[in-house]
């Protein structure tokens, strides 16, 4: 990955995070709600980073990767459950994960597709 398409990760992604975060703590109280806003910017986002490799990305591949990447949502999920419906902690709780997870996910997606890019610049 060089410098350029670093920068441009990087606003995607950081991006991406903080509205996931806004999402996460406006929606504590509510449960499960937030992943019906937060599941859509992070599909968007992997289809931004695509675009910054020249991978054409459709929403369904888009969602496969997310799927995919997700794995670390069982520890939001059970977070949520446990914590997530006290008010003030709840909010500042899912906002934190909401951003880790989407963070996480993002830089996994967009060294996946930086080495992805590499390998056909090699053949």
């Amino acid at each position: 990955m060089n410098d350029t398409q670093q920068n441009k990760c990087h606003t995607i992604i950081h991006s991406s995070a903080s509205i996931c975060a806004a999402v996460g703590a406006g929606m504590a109280q509510v449960p499960g709600s937030d992943s019906l806003v937060i599941v859509p910017i992070q599909v968007g986002m992997i289809v931004s980073l695509g675009a910054v490799f020249g991978i054409a990305m459709d929403e369904s591949a888009a969602k496969a990767s997310l799927a995919t990447a997700t794995a670390t949502m069982v520890g939001r999920g059970i977070s949520q459950a446990l914590l997530g419906w006290i008010p003030g902690y709840g909010n500042a709780l899912n906002a934190s994960t909401a951003f880790a997870v989407t963070e996480s996910v993002g830089w996994a997606v967009a060294n996946d597709f930086a080495t992805q890019n590499s390998l056909n610049y090699q053949r």
